[in-house]
């Protein structure tokens, strides 16, 4: 039996984590509404995948997923059978590559040059970009930063900027939502872009972490896999694995680059 000491310990550390989980939620602000006013069908699935389940209270994982119910299956369905378009999956890997300003130069151009508001860009994102989609908790807890080489010591690609709140109607503002001074996730999302998580790649990290005892709670590594699919950030849709996806996007219509 464990002693009135260690119960009131383990629950002091239940109910730190909980509220350093929650406060790490609530840093990530809110995406704005920056979809285009002609995007019917783009407006439409943002609202739907809103609506769509996210589980996020796993207690452990498998190392392959085989039940649709643990990942974020209606939420891909709604991306796989989106028919307005065009469609383009990226495949992002490097943290440190122009990921998020090439997706937003893609969105620029097919939006204003190629007048098509309903294009729909997706992040299939894996490799060490994987990273920019945990919350503060995660990063803080396993020391993230350190897994960048210098490139991110905090989940900057979450963070709020100056050129979010310029005039969404300005889309020639230099400085603006729309320019390279705005290369977040969450404005990414705000208008209309899709990001996909993998399961394979949070199995692959938390084997790493467990490997170097990078492991503040001791858990198995289920345990641990489960934490970190706990804490993607809102919005994200959960793969069985963006590898084996990738095929599914493409005979659906996406357009492949990388």
């Amino acid at each position: 039996m464990l002693s009135r000491r260690e119960l009131f310990r383990r629950a002091s550390a239940s109910a730190m984590g909980v509220a350093m989980a929650e406060g790490a939620r609530a840093r990530i602000w809110p995406p704005p509404d920056l979809e285009p006013g002609a995007a019917r069908s783009l407006r439409e699935l943002t609202r739907a995948l809103a609506r769509a389940p996210r589980r996020r209270d796993f207690k452990a994982v498998p190392m392959i997923l085989t039940d649709r119910g643990n990942w974020d299956s209606e939420a891909l369905d709604l991306v796989l059978h989106y028919r307005a378009g065009p469609r383009q999956v990226w495949d992002n890997t490097a943290i440190g590559s122009p990921w998020l300003n090439l997706m937003r130069n893609a969105m620029n151009t097919q939006i204003w040059s190629f007048r098509h508001p309903n294009f729909l860009c997706v992040s299939a994102t894996h490799g060490s970009a994987h990273l920019a989609l945990y919350d503060g908790f995660i990063w803080d807890k396993y020391r993230l930063g350190a897994l960048t080489k210098g490139k991110a010591p905090s989940n900057k690609f979450v963070k709020e900027t100056t050129a979010a709140h310029a005039n969404p109607r300005d889309y020639e503002d230099t400085q603006g939502v729309y320019s390279p001074h705005d290369n977040s996730i969450p404005v990414l999302q705000g208008r209309g872009a899709v990001f996909l998580a993998c399961h394979n790649e949070i199995w692959e990290l938390t084997m790493k972490l467990h490997k170097k005892g990078i492991n503040p709670e001791h858990l198995n590594h289920e345990r641990m896999a489960a934490e970190f699919t706990n804490h993607l950030i809102p919005g994200v849709i959960l793969t069985p694995g963006i590898v084996g996806t990738l095929p599914e996007l493409e005979r659906a219509g996406f357009q492949y680059a990388k």
